[in-house]
């Protein structure tokens, strides 16, 4: 084999997501792209704020000298400093610069944190439903998955839940909110509670325990809801997060990790990760992103068009007979499947040209996810599908 044998079986069932994606671009070009309702990828349809724009053209026409040379591993001071103030403003404390690393989008950010923090075999709770790539994250870096269901009525936290499956050899407790897929932001009373059962659970055993709190939808909110900031709630935690949502740069790989300064362990932990940071091979956040993202720590996109898609597609599936927790952040909608068989419920979809994401996987069979960051024009030309689906499934 010309690969090794555990990422060939990692490969073959990995990503459903791109396996979706794959399969609408036959579609689109049997059937027109105008005629395919492709819900599958979590790419942001809509443009950066024009502040962006304007922040870009500020760079490119008055360079600074020595801008795109090696910068300290854990990024430009002003740009962290600029993060920091942004957190401190958050979580009503203060957050130094030097607390913060910039890194390569949240995804960079989660494997510098989990390089770390772990030791080989040690185990990292991750909460049903979740992020498709945190196994692979974890298995980078040796650490050993821990499924743990979110309510399965709220997919808010089940505490019970979380401490039964805490061990001598649990590190790190990731959560996301909003979350990815379910759309769920984690109320301010359930991160405390989840803090005093850190909290006990290291006094009674001597080993720390992270609270990883992965958040790069937490500007994403609607209805007039706010993401509470973990530092004040969670003593030893960390934040983790990108500007692939918040200012729609994914493609840009821009983001950061800042460490709880309340954390004994804060200046060791951040050591670390610089470290990890460059010997990963991620060397550094791209330089010109960081430039950019210090003046914009304040700007995002307009959430007003997602929540209006939000409420076309969530009105319109729950009066079709669809079954499904009315997220408060992010951009998905997590419905239940009304086939028992979440994947053959994504295939007779697929005949509607309809292209979802079987809940699958995100380690939870019976739902599927529906990503409504996509043209509205889209949305309103899939609807008589969906209703078509709604008869066909659920009578």
């Amino acid at each position: 084999m010309a690969i090794a044998t555990k990422i060939a079986a990692h490969i073959s069932r990995s990503s459903w997501i791109r396996k979706m994606f794959e399969e609408g671009e036959r579609l689109r070009q049997q059937y027109g792209g105008e005629n395919v309702y492709d819900f599958t990828l979590g790419n942001p349809e809509v443009e950066p704020p024009a502040a962006f724009g304007e922040a870009l053209r500020q760079v490119a026409n008055h360079p600074l000298p020595g801008m795109h040379r090696y910068m300290n591993n854990a990024g430009y001071p002003e740009t962290r400093a600029a993060v920091a103030a942004r957190l401190s403003r958050d979580a009503g404390l203060t957050v130094a610069a030097e607390q913060v690393v910039m890194t390569c989008g949240a995804g960079g950010a989660l494997n510098v944190v989990l390089k770390t923090i772990l030791n080989p075999g040690e185990e990292v709770i991750i909460l049903a439903p979740y992020f498709v790539e945190y196994k692979f994250y974890l298995d980078n870096h040796g650490g050993v998955p821990v499924e743990v269901w979110t309510d399965r009525e709220t997919f808010h936290l089940d505490l019970g839940a979380i401490e039964a499956a805490i061990t001598p050899r649990t590190r790190a407790i990731i959560i996301n909110t909003p979350n990815n897929p379910t759309g769920v932001i984690y109320r301010a009373d359930e991160l405390i509670a989840l803090g005093a059962l850190v909290q006990r659970v290291q006094q009674r055993s001597s080993h720390q325990i992270y609270v990883i709190s992965d958040e790069p939808y937490a500007r994403l909110v609607y209805d007039g809801q706010e993401v509470p900031n973990i530092f004040p709630l969670i003593e030893n935690s960390v934040i983790v997060t990108s500007h692939s949502k918040d200012l729609a740069l994914p493609g840009e790989r821009i983001g950061y990790l800042a460490v709880n300064p309340r954390s004994r362990s804060a200046a060791q932990f951040i050591e670390g990760a610089v470290f990890c940071n460059r010997t990963l091979g991620f060397v550094n956040a791209p330089a010109l992103m960081q430039r950019l993202v210090t003046t914009l720590q304040d700007c995002s996109v307009d959430t007003a068009a997602y929540q209006e898609k939000r409420d076309l597609l969530y009105d319109n599936l729950t009066g079709f007979g669809f079954r499904m927790v009315k997220p408060d952040g992010a951009f998905y909608l997590f419905p239940r499947s009304p086939l028992q068989d979440d994947v053959a419920f994504v295939k007779q979809a697929q005949r509607l040209r309809i292209l979802l994401v079987p809940g699958s996987g995100f380690g939870a069979p019976g739902h599927f996810r529906i990503a409504y960051c996509v043209d509205r024009g889209m949305i309103e030309r899939s609807l008589p599908a969906w209703e078509q689906l709604a008869r066909e499934t659920i009578g």
